[in-house]
């Protein structure tokens, strides 16, 4: 599965980043391949997930905002068994762990505040072996150069990316893919 995600940022590198449940039809009939779902409840996060694997296309969940689901092992191993995303997206090592051990992809969200974070960013990320991580805010070309050319995992971006441009420079700069709620650049 990690080399269809990776196949299919290549082909279509910009993320869906869906903030609101109303705009899940817009992503999956756009040409992003792959989906963020940045909300949700306990009540439609399967209805979500059942309706973008039927247009074959990449979801995560990010399990830290997702309402009526605690943050344990019980919990993902329900979205394992029950909900079926292709992975999580967490900021919390814990979450990431257990659902690799599930099977699940993770996409470790990572924070950029200043230079001691990067270094952080660098060893959590080795430590935790994410599938991907996503550096936040996405702006900063520089930083993800760095990031990108001191792990041996895909890096996304995400977080203020509201021009084509930026895409574009995050893109040069060493990221795979942008993840991005603005719905003009999710074609």
């Amino acid at each position: 599965m990690k080399n269809i995600f990776v196949n299919n940022l290549k082909r279509s590198p910009v993320i869906a980043g869906v903030k609101d449940v109303s705009d899940l039809d817009k992503a999956i009939n756009s040409d992003c391949e792959v989906i963020f779902l940045l909300c949700g409840n306990i009540f439609n996060l399967k209805e979500c997930v059942n309706t973008v694997h039927e247009k074959n296309k990449i979801i995560f969940i990010h399990i830290d905002l997702i309402e009526g689901i605690s943050r344990d092992s019980i919990a993902l191993k329900y979205i394992s068994q029950e909900i079926k995303p292709d992975g999580i997206i967490s900021t919390k090592n814990n979450l990431l762990k257990g659902a690799k051990a599930l099977g699940m992809l993770t996409v470790q969200r990572i924070f950029i505040i200043d230079s001691l974070s990067i270094d952080t960013a660098i060893k959590a990320s080795q430590m935790i072996n994410p599938d991907a991580i996503e550096i936040m805010p996405g702006i900063m070309p520089r930083i993800t150069q760095q990031i990108s050319s001191s792990l041996d995992v895909p890096v996304i971006v995400g977080g203020l990316v509201s021009i084509r441009e930026e895409i574009d420079k995050a893109l040069a700069s060493g990221a795979l893919g942008v993840s991005t709620s603005s719905k003009e650049l999710w074609r």
